[in-house]
């Protein structure tokens, strides 16, 4: 009998592990059908989504609530789909705000019964800790990506299995920079600096105005410097109109098939906080981390939030391996500084990647199965179990 999986994410990291869980899914038995929600990346898989991902990708409080009403359709619209579709599996992929709402209003109705994952497990180390029993009430079973994350939810009876970054799975294969660079006209002594502003809008209209004065002031001193920017194909006119007005070479790419050229042909990132963040740590392109969120965000962040670090390769080193700018931080001569040292070479670029050697094994990158494939197998030995 043909087994039906709806596979649920909100944002474009999301999308992209869903994309891959998909993939693995459908490698280990084919005839799996999906439904839920997702970008393009869990669409070339065969999801149909139920409406477009970005209409729920918010992050912060005060960015959620002018959209509240909206979100809560989506929510109950997500919910009246899956009860009629009945899928025999849901796997929810991260965006908290939103699937853990999906997940409640499903197991509060009670009308169907599917077993409940969740990918990406919630982040009770760094705030909150009674989250714990959220997620236990919540979800059968939940995929850790993190080596030390299992150990806080077993103690309340929910299974969590360590399957390890599927990202640090992916970077194991470089790109090459050299053939990336003559396929754009970009000569090798080029300085270049990849800038990785977001996949939100909000994201671009909070760090804009400080990226374009913080590349001003890198231009006065690295006169050849060109930009290498790469966002989702659905923010690509913002960002062309945007760099149109900077005065500098720009070379404008979406997360296409050339991604991991993108990243082996640049001198320096500039990343927003979050996965992509991490992706340069595993790539080896030295980076600068910054980000900003509206005023009321950042203050409720400050009062709950425990760890000191952002960037999970920090987080992972237990030290500032990479420069992390954060909210008021976020300056353009704070960018500038932190960013030209990797620019022109020397010993904090040489010092930045050798602290990054190990971080890709500690994230399940010399194992033998990827993530997703082992997210894979144990989903469908459970189904196998309860068959």
């Amino acid at each position: 009998m043909a087994l039906t999986i709806a596979v649920i994410a909100g944002e474009t990291s999301g999308d992209q592990l869903g994309g891959w869980l998909m993939a693995a899914l459908k490698r280990q038995q084919p005839t799996i059908e999906f439904i839920g929600l997702g970008g393009p990346r869990m669409q070339e898989q065969g999801l149909k989504s139920l409406f477009d991902m970005q209409e729920i990708a918010l992050m912060g409080m005060a960015e959620v609530i002018p959209h509240y009403v909206s979100i809560k359709r989506r929510i109950r619209e997500m919910v009246a789909y899956l009860e009629a579709e009945k899928p025999d599996i849901v796997v929810t992929v991260d965006s908290r705000g939103f699937t853990y709402r999906v997940v409640a209003a499903l197991r509060k109705r009670g009308r169907h019964r599917p077993t409940f994952y969740h990918y990406v497990a919630p982040s009770v180390w760094v705030y909150r800790p009674g989250r714990v029993h959220t997620a236990a009430k919540l979800f059968d079973a939940l995929f850790c990506l993190l080596p030390f994350e299992p150990p806080y939810f077993e103690p309340v009876g929910l299974p969590a299995h360590f399957i390890g970054h599927e990202v640090a799975w992916y970077w194991r294969d470089k790109g090459d920079g050299a053939a990336f660079r003559l396929r754009h006209n970009i000569a090798p002594e080029t300085p270049l600096l990849a800038l990785f502003p977001g996949s939100r809008r909000s994201e671009l209209k909070k760090l804009l105005p400080t990226l374009r004065e913080a590349i001003m002031q890198l231009k006065q001193s690295l006169p050849s410097l060109e930009l290498l920017v790469m966002v989702p194909p659905h923010l690509q006119p913002r960002l062309r109109d945007a760099l149109f007005e900077w005065n500098i070479t720009a070379h404008l790419v979406s997360n296409t098939e050339e991604k991991k050229d993108v990243f082996a042909s640049a001198t320096a990132a500039l990343a927003k906080s979050g996965t992509i963040a991490l992706e340069c740590a595993l790539a080896g392109l030295p980076s600068v981390t910054t980000y900003k969120v509206n005023p009321l965000t950042a203050a409720i962040l400050r009062r709950i939030v425990k760890t000191p670090f952002f960037n999970l390769a920090n987080i992972l080193s237990r030290r500032m391996v990479i420069p992390e700018l954060i909210q008021e931080n976020a300056t353009p001569e704070n960018i500038c500084n932190a960013l030209l040292p990797l620019l022109t070479g020397g010993e904090a670029r040489d010092a930045q990647l050798e602290a990054l050697r190990d971080l890709a094994t500690q994230l399940g990158a010399a194992d033998d199965q990827s993530p997703s494939d082992k997210a894979a197998t144990i989903i469908l030995r459970d189904v196998k179990a309860t068959a």
